[in-house]
């Protein structure tokens, strides 16, 4: 079986890797010809932990190429073609198709047999029919007769773990409308589930609709438990125990109810708005997820405001943050609720300092010199005022407090994701501030 895989964004690479890996001959298509000459020699634009090292291996062994000629590849006889280009969000929060009616076009203009159309890209529901309508007029166009099936295949990847999610899955959500599509699927996937198939058919509709429902969902949690832990606050419970109290129940289960300072990502913003933009033009308000969207976006704002509370003049404070990226194991900042608490920062006039094990690159070319870069941890809090976290690295978890304190100027903890134990900082001399608990002075 051969596939092409037209995108190699974070979804693409990671779905040509893991497909490769499987045994599958691939190639990964993109127009930015930098981007293929990078891949070639082996230099990636995402970092995900595993990805580079099976990109590596599995061109050694001649199943993964990279190509930037659509037209080209597809006079090779490609089994099923994988749209995984970007979907950028309108300014009306709507996604933005046209990359995705490119690639169906090209396809309509220059297939040379029959080919499955699978759309890997999140996109809004009922895409599929603008597809098919786009390959069949290009067909028509050369008064072609051949025949094609489109498909949906959302992704469900967490970044971080884009490999193991892909190769042992614990499903896979699949929208088919016809019998030969459905069979290919089959067999593509067939290698990683060959004790348990875990493949979900369904109409293309519903697969469509699967993805933007499940990650609705997941958002839905994370802004529940802020608005939650922001009102425990201000009654004076605990979030911590109330989070036990409740991830306990069987029902609801404890994944996604960590309070913080808010998602961000490429997928869970994007997906929440594009959702929502999809409600309003069928005559119709999703008024929980437009709770959950403002709820979030306020959350980003949260350290920031108990800071300015604890410093209401923060004209000439250095402030360390630890944590860019808007989660651990990427350097993706898309959306991230660092760069809403440096810009709050930096208006209130504070000099920044900032430390990010992986995404240092990606803030400079998003922040330039506004910041100043820390080469670690305590080379952070140099002469900080405050310390605030934002993102919950593995490399954070368990500093020297000592050290800590003898840098900073003044002995104070903003933490944004409550890795730490109130009981150890304020024992060690600090003043420490989390999220949906008490404040807790000195």
């Amino acid at each position: 079986m051969r596939i092409a895989i037209v995108g190699t964004g974070y979804v693409g690479l990671v779905t040509g890797a893991c497909f490769a890996e499987n045994g599958t001959e691939v190639v990964c298509v993109d127009v930015n010809t930098t981007k293929i000459e990078n891949l070639r020699k082996g230099v990636l634009p995402i970092y995900e932990p595993g990805l580079e090292e099976m990109v590596l291996r599995n061109q050694h062994a001649g199943r993964l190429r990279f190509e930037t000629n659509l037209e080209q590849v597809l006079k090779e006889n490609i089994d099923i073609l994988f749209c995984a280009v970007g979907t950028p969000q309108d300014e009306d929060g709507s996604a933005d198709l046209k990359y995705v009616e490119a690639v169906a076009r090209t396809v309509g203009r220059c297939m040379t047999d029959y080919l499955l159309f699978v759309t890997k890209s999140t996109v809004p529901v009922g895409t599929h029919k603008l597809v098919k309508a786009a390959i069949q007029d290009e067909l028509t166009k050369r008064s072609s007769s051949l025949t094609f099936d489109v498909a949906s295949n959302p992704e469900f990847l967490k970044e971080g773990a884009a490999i193991k999610d892909f190769m042992s899955p614990d499903r896979v959500v699949v929208g088919v409308d016809s019998e030969r599509a459905q069979a290919l699927m089959t067999k593509l996937y067939r290698p990683f589930f060959l004790t348990n198939f875990r493949v979900i058919f369904m109409d293309i509709t519903s697969a469509e609709m699967t993805k933007y429902a499940a990650n609705a969902m997941l958002a839905t949690r994370i802004s529940f438990m802020n608005d939650i832990a922001n009102l425990c606050e201000l009654v004076g419970a605990n979030i911590n125990m109330v989070r036990s109290g409740i991830g306990t129940d069987p029902r609801i289960g404890s994944k996604f109810l960590y309070p913080g300072v808010g998602y961000g990502g490429s997928c869970f913003p994007k997906d929440v708005k594009a959702l929502i933009k999809t409600a309003q033009s069928n005559g119709y308000n999703l008024r929980i997820l437009e709770a959950v969207e403002a709820v979030n976006e306020d959350q980003k704002h949260v350290l920031f405001n108990k800071l300015q509370a604890n410093m209401p003049d923060l004209k000439g404070k250095v402030i360390a943050l630890w944590g860019l990226a808007f989660k651990p194991e990427t350097d993706d900042m898309r959306e991230a609720p660092s760069l809403v608490i440096i810009n709050q920062l930096l208006n209130a006039g504070c000099t920044v300092r900032v430390y990010d094990p992986i995404a240092m690159e990606e803030a400079k070319r998003l922040l330039g010199d506004r910041v100043l870069y820390a080469k670690d941890i305590y080379d952070a809090v140099l002469g900080a005022d405050a310390l605030l976290l934002v993102t919950e690295w593995k490399a954070f978890r368990l500093p020297s407090w000592a050290v800590v304190k003898k840098l900073m100027n003044k002995p104070c903890v903003f933490d944004g994701r409550n890795i730490y134990q109130a009981e150890e900082l304020i024992s060690a001399g600090f003043s420490y501030h989390s999220i949906g608990n008490a404040v807790t002075p000195i």
